[in-house]
């Protein structure tokens, strides 16, 4: 049989084409039209099952390449065209339009048994001390989510004693019309056989999940930074009918610290200095994210300077390199109270008086 010949296209006809003579065919052949007429109902048969063919690509290669005999075994859940019954009457959604009819006969033919779906991720957050996000720390979290289903360990059935199909009711087949065609497919529930060796899971309602408190141990790297993620896989809702589950994401939330700020990698303080030691020079002890570092006063320093401490900071996430330290100093004047410390100062400034606002202007 030539399914190109009966729609009267050729092999390098295009789906646009391919509908198009379907439909002026439908219009000629329909039974509906030509009642009474079985030559033009069987003739409308071979029409419906070369479009199948043909405006499907996948089956269309097929059927280029070996012809009808590829369409000989007929698969699992596959649709089939099993005539007309023009004793029934054709009213409400069972007169549906012709692509309606055929659209509906698409989808069923495809359906053959529920498909996989991928779990939800999860959502979640924790709060840490500006210490514990540098050293890195481990959090316990009690989440709700979708498990597998223990009873039927996803399945969705369990198994049972052999009965009948309650889908099929023990045919094998599941038949149903639209207007005066009448289609059938393999019951996919028994395979076809109208035995049933299994039921659906009562735990799960044949989900395949169940709600379940777990806890789970999230483990947070050293260096984290306020508003980071922190993505523990396979942790959110399981998938259903075995499909992959999602994922647990956790959202790191940072404490202010008194008086260290970070900088991407680098951790910022501001350190008092008095004026004799910005003046003269000293060497002094900061705070530092791992205990103290020492630094070096340089003779002359200004407020507001900055120095470094190399690999005193924050270490990253991702290489565990750590920042620097940056200090800035800030000058801190004495509370003088006494003349001769009063004394002491007017005589610096004779000693030195320079202009510190010249560059103001005039």
């Amino acid at each position: 049989m030539d399914l190109y010949g009966i729609l009267g296209v050729d092999r390098q006809s295009t789906a646009a084409e391919i509908k198009r003579a379907y439909r002026r065919l439908a219009r000629k052949f329909h039974p509906d039209i030509n009642p009474g007429d079985q030559a033009s109902a069987v003739h409308f048969r071979h029409v419906v099952e070369a479009y199948e063919t043909l405006v499907d690509p996948d089956r269309r290669r097929r059927y280029d390449a070996h012809g009808v005999d590829a369409f000989e075994v007929v698969s699992e859940g596959r649709v089939e065209f099993e005539g007309f019954d023009f004793s029934r009457v054709a009213e409400g959604t069972q007169a549906s339009t012709f692509s309606e009819i055929f659209s509906e006969v698409f989808r069923q033919g495809t359906a053959s048994g529920p498909r996989s779906e991928p779990g939800a991720d999860l959502h979640g957050e924790v709060t840490l001390g500006f210490e514990e996000a540098l050293a890195g720390a481990e959090r316990q979290l009690t989440i709700t989510r979708q498990a597998v289903c223990r009873t039927c360990h996803g399945a969705g059935a369990i198994r049972t004693a052999e009965g009948r199909c309650l889908t099929c009711q023990g045919v094998g087949a599941l038949r149903w019309a639209r207007g005066h065609m009448v289609f059938s497919k393999t019951c996919t529930a028994c395979a076809g056989t109208g035995r049933q060796q299994q039921q659906p899971c009562a735990a799960c309602g044949a989900g395949g999940v169940t709600a379940r408190a777990e806890t789970v141990l999230v483990r947070i790297p050293p260096g984290v930074a306020d508003l980071a993620r922190i993505r523990v896989p396979e942790k959110g809702h399981a998938g259903r009918h075995g499909g992959r589950p999602g994922d647990l994401y956790i959202a790191v939330h940072v404490r202010r610290h008194p008086f260290f700020e970070r900088d991407g990698d680098d951790v910022r303080i501001v350190v008092p200095v008095a004026v004799h030691e910005a003046a003269l020079g000293a060497k002094i002890e900061v705070p530092a994210p791992d205990g103290r570092a020492r630094l070096r006063i340089p003779p002359g320093t200004q407020s507001g300077q900055r120095f470094r401490v190399r690999g005193r900071g924050a270490p990253s996430p991702q290489t565990g390199k750590a920042g620097d330290l940056v200090v800035e100093v800030r000058l801190v004047l004495p509370r003088i109270a006494d003349e001769r410390s009063k004394e002491l100062m007017r005589e610096f400034g004779r000693l030195n008086p320079e202009d510190v606002r010249k560059d103001l202007g005039n």
